[in-house]
């Protein structure tokens, strides 16, 4: 006799525009997960590019509502066992976000929380007391919560017990062909949206500073959309007066991504503000390439310094210079980074490894 598979309400944006989030929604929808568990979408997303992010519309509202309802709808047709909520780290979204929990929970539905960032304390903190009473009054409503990395349960403790917040980074399978290499010249790749607080302008920095170093072999393509003007025109400036090696292409998906990261020989993501676990870091750790990047969120979980690359400083060019000199020069490193970063990969950050994970959350918090 068969068993009936437990239903799991996953609420998320799907892509376009590719967002950490949107990506994630879109793999364990597409991951075998579904072989144990019966994924019911609701999709949240209220708006159709980057510019309109954190913009409030007549259009957003509207559509915000009918989610509401969509959620509504799902919950009493299809009687799931667990809805999985995202959560936002800023005031207006989290209260937007908590009506997902409130109506999942008139309908008597376990609510499971899943953060994708790292910036939800120093929010929290920050927040008026209002805020926090509220933010506290949700919590106290839902089963737990998700991050991704060991290095971010903390951020929870003063609301869920240690063994109600549980660990699950991103994992994926990817097929990404090794290209044919420039045999005099060392391709490094940045691969993300093209904004200030994504490292952008740090890297471009320290491709000068090379520069200035007398150092040549190399090139770099920047990879991404840009989010704003001012932004582009600074960075696109700044490249063409100073003649660097850089050639910018637009946002990529699919085999188009893939032939980029095949292409590479050194990954560079040295983003400024908090972040979770990037899939970009998962791309890369996949098709073998050394990593260079910064201590935010759970990267320091699969970027190891000095193993498989290089942990520099938020905002320094000079040591992000000093990093990529070291890993040009050097091919025997470059080339052992790069395998300490494919196996890492394979022990960790697989579809399979992610959807063991997922499905032992969900299991044991529908059956508590």
């Amino acid at each position: 006799m068969m068993t009936k598979k437990p239903k799991v309400v996953l609420l998320g944006k799907l892509p376009p525009p590719y967002m950490g989030p949107s990506l994630a929604t879109q793999i364990i929808l597409n991951s075998s997960l579904k072989e144990s568990i019966e994924l019911i979408h609701v999709d949240t997303k209220a708006y159709d590019s980057l510019s309109e992010l954190g913009k409030f519309s007549v259009k957003k509202t509207i559509r915000n509502i009918s989610i509401y309802l969509r959620l509504l709808k799902k919950c009493t047709l299809n009687r799931p066992q667990l809805v999985l909520v995202p959560i936002s780290q800023t005031t207006s979204g989290f209260i937007k976000d908590s009506i997902f929990i409130l109506i999942a929970k008139l309908c008597f539905i376990k609510v499971l929380l899943q953060l994708r960032g790292s910036d939800f304390k120093r929010w929290y903190d920050g927040a008026p007391l209002p805020v926090r009473w509220y933010v506290r009054f949700i919590m106290s409503l839902c089963e737990g919560i998700i991050v991704l990395g060991n290095s971010l349960v903390y951020l929870f403790k003063d609301f869920f017990t240690e063994n109600n917040i549980y660990v699950s980074p991103n994992g994926a399978n990817y097929e990404i062909p090794k290209q044919p290499k420039r045999s005099n010249e060392v391709k490094i790749l940045y691969l993300a949206n093209l904004q200030a607080s994504k490292g952008i302008e740090d890297l471009l920095e320290a491709v000068k500073k090379l520069k200035e170093r007398g150092i040549t072999n190399f090139y770099l393509d920047v990879v991404g959309g840009w989010r704003t003007e001012i932004t582009k025109n600074d960075c696109t400036q700044f490249v063409e007066s100073n003649q660097l090696p850089i050639t910018f292409y637009p946002p990529s998906a699919g085999a188009d991504k893939f032939r980029h990261l095949g292409e590479a020989d050194i990954f560079v993501f040295t983003p400024r503000a908090p972040e979770g676990h990037p899939w970009v870091l998962v791309e890369s750790m996949c098709a073998g390439l050394p990593i260079i990047g910064t201590d935010r969120g759970a990267m320091a979980e699969s970027i190891m310094d000095n193993k498989n690359g290089f942990i520099v400083g938020i905002q320094s060019p000079n040591e992000i210079a000093d990093k990529l000199q070291l890993l040009i020069k050097d091919e025997e490193l470059r080339l052992a980074m790069g395998k300490e970063s494919r196996q890492l990969y394979l022990t960790n950050f697989t579809e399979e490894k992610m959807v063991e994970r997922l499905k032992n959350i969900f299991l044991t918090v529908i059956n508590k």
